[in-house]
């Protein structure tokens, strides 16, 4: 008995193009849309486009190894610090890091709004910098 031609004209195009639902790379206009989606303030949009490009180059599956003493996760670069714990759910937000790795912002974005809220920018000190030093992105056109 064969497959439905239609599942295997999905399996074949997913072996193909690489495609995965479980990583996501964003335009900055894209970025800045999502971001007010999630109800950032308009007036922080540009600092956390900047903050995210400098980061994680707009891509949800970013990972980033730190000497060996922690590890940031996903779009934000979140760390297993003190906000997430690899493989169970802990650290001040309550999560996995690994769920900072898909396409759901969701979870991402409570967590992100919780460091800010606690620490602000200060949270991601060398992206921080970086954008504080820097024009920040122009979003006019989005």
């Amino acid at each position: 008995m064969h497959p439905p031609t239609e599942l295997m004209l999905l399996l074949f195009v997913t072996l193909v193009c690489g495609c995965s639902a479980h990583a996501r790379t964003f335009t900055r206009c894209q970025l800045s849309r999502e971001l007010l989606r999630y109800n950032f303030p308009r007036s922080l949009i540009p600092n956390w486009v900047c903050l995210i490009e400098h980061a994680s180059g707009r891509t949800t599956e970013k990972v980033t190894n730190h000497n060996n003493s922690y590890t940031s996760y996903g779009l934000f670069q979140i760390h297993n610090k003190e906000w997430c714990k690899k493989g169970r759910k802990g650290g001040h937000c309550s999560m996995k890091c690994e769920d900072l790795l898909n396409v759901d912002l969701a979870d991402d974005v409570r967590c992100a709004k919780r460091i800010y809220d606690r620490v602000g920018f200060k949270a991601w000190p060398v992206s921080y910098s970086y954008c504080k030093e820097k024009s920040l992105p122009d979003l006019s056109r989005c």
